[in-house]
């Protein structure tokens, strides 16, 4: 009796068929993504937009809500990095709205994050500047880097615009 030289048929080794089959199953999934590596993803941090601080007037205090409100300013903080939400941190926010210009005290306002690292406040509607609705959110504390951002609203008569921060640490 004559064998194949390739044939595997001794107990417990693997024939042929069976290591193609492994091996292309090891490829699949390797190539679907399904193994991650084992250091975590890097979060990179939030750069500051052109005209983010543009009418920023440092200080402005945290508030329960600006004007008459109406519109909500949205958001998240995290770390750069890991991504960790960020909870206690003092964001700013200041629009051009249907109750004041966005150079006007009343105009900002501040509010903290949550334990998520989400932030909303309630202020008068956006409305165009220098024909765009946009709004100005900043942080500006000690323990991160400071980080205007100028977020432009796709439809001028939503009732939302949301932000996002990924702060590096001062």
């Amino acid at each position: 009796m004559t064998e194949h030289p390739m044939k595997f048929e001794a107990h417990g080794l693997m024939t042929r068929r069976a290591m193609i089959a492994t091996g292309a199953a090891a490829l699949f999934t390797a190539a679907s993504g399904l193994i991650r590596p084992l250091h975590a993803q890097t979060v990179a941090p939030t750069q500051s937009m052109r005209g983010g601080a543009n009418n920023y007037l440092p200080g402005a205090p945290v508030v329960e809500r600006i004007g008459g409100g109406g519109f909500w300013m949205t958001g998240t903080v995290r770390r750069a990095g890991d991504g960790a939400p960020l909870a206690g941190q003092r964001i700013q926010i200041w629009a051009h709205t249907t109750e004041g210009h966005e150079r006007d005290p009343e105009s900002h306002g501040a509010t903290l994050t949550d334990e998520n690292g989400e932030f909303r406040l309630e202020m008068p509607q956006i409305i165009p500047a220098f024909g765009q609705a946009h709004g100005h959110l900043a942080y500006d504390g000690d323990a991160f880097e400071t980080v205007f951002l100028r977020p432009v609203m796709a439809d001028p008569s939503a009732t939302r615009l949301t932000a996002d921060f990924v702060l590096q640490p001062a």
